[in-house]
């Protein structure tokens, strides 16, 4: 039993060890030229692998992009949300919900063309994807996050809550890929989301 189970155990190393060095390969050679910029087999070379080996764990350039940018992704999330509750408690639930999404805002932008790319192929790409599955998750918690925030708001009910995320998720596509916001610093764009945020949250708080 015990000799059985060394080979499986190398096996899977050697491949944690191939899959490391193809999201480092990917990683780096995406934010040096982007992903239009980058071939596979470019990526393939850098990891010091085959072509077909790489094909074994992304079979197109856009999975190796979503792979790399889940990850970035991920982090932005989770750095939003440890920062999203001090914040609504200084400052009130908008104020929250910006302290959430600031680092999803910079995440996206860090090489526009990598993160416009990346929320197109979560948008139109095939949801049953893994890799794409994962990252459809990342944007589901994410607006899972919103939707907390916002249900602290007394004025806002849990339905509208869900609802109004889902509104404020689409803003920050809209603003962060548009190429007609390209220009705009990180800061410019995240005020913009603030006033668009602050807006749709009005009604709320009117007297009936």
């Amino acid at each position: 039993m015990g000799r059985g189970r060394i080979p499986i155990g190398r096996r899977e190393r050697a491949k944690e060890d191939k899959r490391e060095r193809i999201m480092t390969a990917a990683r780096e050679q995406f934010a040096e030229h982007g992903v239009s910029g980058v071939t596979t087999q470019q990526i393939a070379d850098r990891a010091d692998v085959a072509i077909g080996t790489l094909y074994r764990y992304a079979s197109t350039k856009a999975e190796l992009l979503i792979m790399v940018q889940n990850e970035k992704f991920a982090a932005a999330i989770h750095d939003g949300l440890a920062a999203a509750n001090t914040a609504a408690g200084r400052g009130g639930v908008l104020e929250g919900v910006i302290a959430l999404i600031g680092p999803v805002v910079a995440c996206v932008r860090e090489q526009i063309e990598n993160g416009r790319t990346y929320l197109h192929e979560l948008v139109f790409g095939d949801p049953a994807e893994p890799y794409r599955r994962m990252g459809l998750a990342l944007a589901a918690s994410l607006e899972d996050g919103i939707t907390g925030l916002l249900t602290r708001d007394d004025y806002i009910d849990t339905a509208d809550a869900a609802t109004l995320a889902r509104v404020i998720t689409a803003i920050i596509h809209i603003s962060t890929t548009a190429t007609v916001y390209l220009h705009r610093s990180d800061e410019a764009v995240l005020s913009d989301i603030r006033d668009q945020i602050r807006t749709i949250l009005a009604p709320h708080h009117r007297a009936p």
